[in-house]
């Protein structure tokens, strides 16, 4: 077991299992979202990917809420001086300088693992974001999501109006991304916003250990060639997303790993499968 930390996330990694943990760690501020907070992550995530060794990752907090998105004293201005739109190159500035804040996130849906987002208490603005870029949504029964932004007079613009059309129904997305209403952990599992609703803190860290221990458990090349797949038919055409899957296939079509798969499935015992090849990110 290998772990870090920074002054927004705690960060470990089994890596017996492959499983990793990023927590974070600010619940005296709500686990709220600071210019430094992004490249952290970006970073974690392009190391674990890099790296090679994790078959999943699981993003979970500490306190009374998941994460109260952006910190509110950021659009003050004086912490984020890309906010300064008073000229045509400052302007041009604020683009490139919000696009890298949105491939922070990125980084969670390009990485080859999958990553489980276990939500309690309030999912808002930015969180949402966060969340929604992530494979997979469990939460609690006391866990609210909600598009913030709306509240403070701009659109949401990290990546939860891209990404919630895709995960739950148009309508559904557009009514919150107006309204900015709270959707209670029932409404969200109703619209496939999440995958499961536990009771408590401890039910849910029980369930998304479990459910990352079966992913863990399954090939991690089939798994990052499923997770490549799904990202490509989400985002194409059902034409293009199967020309892309004949290369894919091709590429990592394995008759040992499978060999390796079926013999322990057979066996009903874990099969032991070597990590993905690490990466050299220039």
């Amino acid at each position: 077991m290998t772990s870090a930390s920074s002054s927004y996330f705690d960060l470990q990694h089994d890596s017996a299992t492959g499983i990793a943990r990023l927590t974070l760690n600010r619940p005296e501020r709500m686990n709220t979202m600071d210019p430094g907070f992004f490249p952290a992550l970006r970073d974690a995530i392009h190391r674990l990917d890099d790296e090679g060794g994790t078959r999943v990752l699981i993003l979970s907090s500490t306190g009374k809420h998941f994460s109260a998105g952006m910190a509110l004293d950021v659009f003050a201005g004086a912490n984020m001086p890309m906010l300064d739109l008073s000229s045509s190159r400052k302007r041009q500035a604020f683009q490139t300088g919000l696009r890298r804040l949105m491939a922070c996130f990125d980084a969670i849906d390009e990485a080859r693992f999958p990553v489980i987002c276990a939500v309690h208490g309030g999912c808002i603005g930015g969180a949402l974001d966060l969340a929604a870029a992530c494979d997979l949504r469990v939460c609690t029964a006391d866990a609210f999501f909600t598009v913030q932004e709306i509240h403070i007079g701009m659109v949401a613009d990290l990546g939860s109006l891209q990404r919630l059309p895709k995960i739950v129904a148009p309508g559904m997305a557009r009514q919150m991304a107006y309204t900015g209403e709270r959707v209670d952990a029932q409404r969200a599992l109703a619209i496939g916003l999440v995958n499961a609703v536990l009771p408590d803190a401890d039910a849910l860290a029980l369930h998304t250990n479990e459910l990352a221990a079966q992913i863990a458990a399954k090939s991690p090349l089939a798994i990052a060639g499923s997770k490549l797949a799904l990202n490509q038919a989400r985002d194409h055409a059902t034409a293009d997303a199967l020309a892309q899957m004949t290369l894919l296939q091709s590429a990592i079509f394995d008759i040992g790993e499978m060999e390796k798969a079926i013999t322990a499935w057979k066996a009903k015992q874990p099969a032991a499968f070597e990590p993905l090849a690490p990466l050299e990110r220039s």
